[in-house]
């Protein structure tokens, strides 16, 4: 799988010199920038690792000018997550209403990327790809625990607040965290949806966009310095408008 355009390639890593790369912008993100950490973390090398990494795939995106990685998305699908013992998000949530629904699922996790590079083309590419790889594969549910900088929940009161209201997944995708957090922190009459939506991270509003849902409770992450939410896309579910979007295709 390979796609080139504007500067930039989007492929599945295929040795381990690319997996490597890939876990290292990830230490830059996670770790350098973020302040995460983990168990796997190799701070010498400067490599961000964990024990799904064998059994997933790596997709790069690559800035052509100079064969960098700038950017990487983990996937693991059902069959691979079964030689794994499961799915990272299984530390974080109860996937019963998932792995019990008999489709396809497809969990996607260290999304990133290179700090030079938000806000441009690179998401759009990796976009993209996936669309192209869910295709591929036959993907129906797309999920993944997506992150909130920092820990104080009462911080992030407001959009917490607005994603349990308005986008909660429907019963027969609802997740729900492990170690609950509620999202439910202020009253309704209280939230400034505008002041809100600002402090959703993009990558969560662009699985909104698309008619994505989160789980019940939050997730906060000591070892990472983080609050997560569990970002559910059924691909059933979207509308054409969504499907354009989603499939990179320009209206």
């Amino acid at each position: 799988m390979s796609e080139l355009s504007s500067g930039f390639s989007v492929t599945i890593a295929q040795t381990a010199d690319e997996i490597r790369a890939a876990q290292a912008l990830r230490y830059d993100v996670f770790v350098r920038e973020l302040g995460g950490g983990g168990v796997m973390v190799d701070h010498v090398s400067g490599l961000e690792i964990d024990r799904f990494d064998p059994f997933a795939d790596h997709m790069l995106v690559r800035d052509e000018a100079t064969g960098t990685v700038v950017g990487v998305y983990r996937l693991l699908r059902s069959e691979q997550a079964a030689l794994a013992g499961g799915f990272y998000s299984e530390g974080e949530y109860d996937l019963s209403a998932l792995k019990t629904s008999g489709r396809r699922l497809l969990e996607l996790g260290r999304s990133c990327l290179h700090k030079d590079y938000r806000g441009g083309m690179a998401m759009f590419h990796l976009w993209s790809a996936l669309s192209g790889y869910v295709a591929d594969h036959g993907v129906e549910i797309l999920f993944g625990t997506a992150s909130f900088h920092g820990t104080d929940v009462h911080a992030l009161a407001q959009p917490l607040t607005l994603l349990h209201h308005s986008h909660l997944a429907p019963d027969d995708l609802r997740v729900r965290s492990t170690e609950f957090q509620t999202m439910d922190l202020i009253a309704t009459a209280e939230l400034d949806r505008r002041k809100a939506m600002v402090e959703v991270p993009a990558l969560i509003k662009a699985y909104l966009r698309l008619g994505g849902f989160v789980g019940e409770g939050a997730y906060v992450d000591h070892d990472f310095n983080t609050t997560d939410v569990c970002l559910i896309l059924d691909t059933a579910r979207m509308n054409d408008r969504q499907r354009r979007i989603y499939s990179g295709e320009r209206s």
